[in-house]
């Protein structure tokens, strides 16, 4: 086991990492930004270096500066949580080059799963279903108009190098071809320094359905059930919930077990989850997260597993700790992410936090490294909170979510939590029948 890790992050995944590590008698070190110095992480870690000033690019994507504290601090291993480096494989590829044991994936996974179409086509040869569409890049209107002729009108174009949303346009029929097409290769040029779209079948009310994996690097990989993320806004999510209200028995056994013979065919190592959209019973893969989920502590919470704990163990070259029968999905599961912005307008809110109160109790857990007095700076992503609710049955669950929102005190800054209440007090929320279009169309950004 390691003695030193050196966490690559911030906030309350940073936060998550270290209490993993304590509990494993791992000793942490924390990077911070200058406007991260009374983050509560940064108080709790063993060590903390400062790396640089608050623009991420100087900072938390400062690969130089986050090798050079963990070269000073004498760490073993890097955890990058999620977001920033987390699946950046040339910073996966110096971490060990300069002899720290990266604690995720291998470089060339990251890689393989970071192209969209290289993805796709990995994912083909691994017998994983996959929508209907392009092979590869288009690079011509043509392509498009014969292919949306070819599959059936509406289709979507999709940045290679995407997420977010960013550089994915839904083409209605060929007359509106061109200038999506046009505005998708614009946009994918922008936020990621590549323009190569490709093509889709757009379907028109999918569930977001992900797998949780997990792969000792060897050979041997296990599924730790589904998560069900279709409430989304912006292509953003904003609750999570485990197991899916939509899908019965036996889907959610064949589309799990299709994941774990995936990973084990790849030899996959560490932590990662397998998308898909599910519509009319079928299954579609869409892409592979070689990290962490924000979303993983309702996996934790139905299977009593700690995935952080897995990452580390897995890095450090330990065995699967489970074989897949010894793994059994217990209740329901929700979370939702709450981020400083307004409730109806989603204008971020930084400030000092005034009050701090997290609800309590039973089957209740907050992941959040917000206290009275905090100062949350502006230059980051807007999420404060995650609050994770559990009970033996969905019902139970949204009764004890209920609750935990009325008891949620956090003052000084606007923040989601109204909006959590809201949803959860739709009808159609509260029988399970939502897809990705449902949120949107909620809050009035979509008909």
């Amino acid at each position: 086991m390691f003695d030193k890790v050196l966490i690559a992050n911030r906030g309350e995944i940073a936060l998550r990492i270290h209490r993993a590590c304590r509990e494993m008698g791992v000793q942490t070190v924390a990077v911070h930004s200058t406007a991260d110095s009374d983050a509560m992480h940064v108080r709790l870690a063993d060590e903390a270096v400062c790396i640089g000033p608050p623009p991420a690019r100087e900072s938390y994507l400062n690969i130089p500066a986050i090798l050079s504290a963990a070269t000073i601090t004498g760490a073993d291993a890097i955890h990058p949580g999620y977001g920033f480096l987390a699946e950046n494989a040339r910073f996966a590829e110096a971490a060990e080059a300069h002899g720290f044991t990266f604690i995720g994936p291998t470089p060339q996974h990251i890689a393989m799963m970071g192209d969209k179409i290289m993805a796709k086509k990995t994912a083909q040869e691994l017998g994983l279903p996959l929508v209907p569409g392009s092979p590869g890049p288009v690079g011509s209107l043509e392509e498009i108009v014969a292919l949306g002729n070819k599959i059936g009108w509406p289709v979507l174009i999709k940045a290679v190098a995407g997420g977010g949303g960013r550089g994915m346009k839904v083409v209605e029929n060929a007359a509106g071809a061109a200038e999506a097409f046009a505005l998708a290769r614009a946009e994918a040029l922008a936020a990621f320094n590549n323009d190569s779209v490709y093509v889709e079948k757009y379907l028109g009310k999918p569930r977001h359905i992900e797998i949780q994996v997990l792969g000792d690097g060897k050979g041997e990989g296990v599924h730790l059930g589904e998560r069900d993320c279709s409430l989304q806004r912006r292509h953003q999510k904003v609750l999570e919930e485990a197991p899916s209200p939509a899908l019965n028995k036996e889907q959610r056994t064949r589309i799990g077990e299709l994941a774990a013979a995936a990973v084990r065919k790849l030899k996959y190592r560490g932590a990662g989850t397998m998308e898909f959209l599910f519509q009319d019973g079928e299954f579609y893969f869409i892409e592979m997260n070689t990290r962490l989920q924000v979303e993983h502590p309702i996996t934790e919470a139905v299977t009593g597993i700690d995935l952080v704990r897995e990452q580390i163990r897995i890095a450090a070259g330990g065995p699967l700790a489970l074989n897949q029968k010894d793994i059994v999905i217990q209740g329901h599961a929700i979370e939702c992410r709450i981020n400083a912005e307004h409730p109806e307008t989603f204008v971020p809110c930084p400030g000092k936090v005034t009050d701090y109160h997290p609800p309590g109790g039973l089957g209740v857990r907050v992941d959040s490294g917000l206290y009275a007095g905090y100062v949350m700076p502006p230059f980051y992503d807007s999420m404060v909170a995650k609050l994770i609710v559990s009970g033996p049955t969905r019902n139970e669950c949204l009764m004890r979510l209920r609750r935990s929102l009325e008891e949620f005190v956090i003052g000084g800054i606007d923040t989601t939590i109204p909006l959590h209440q809201r949803i959860i007090g739709e009808q159609s929320f509260i029988d399970g029948e939502y897809d990705i279009h449902w949120l949107e169309k909620l809050v009035g950004l979509k008909k």
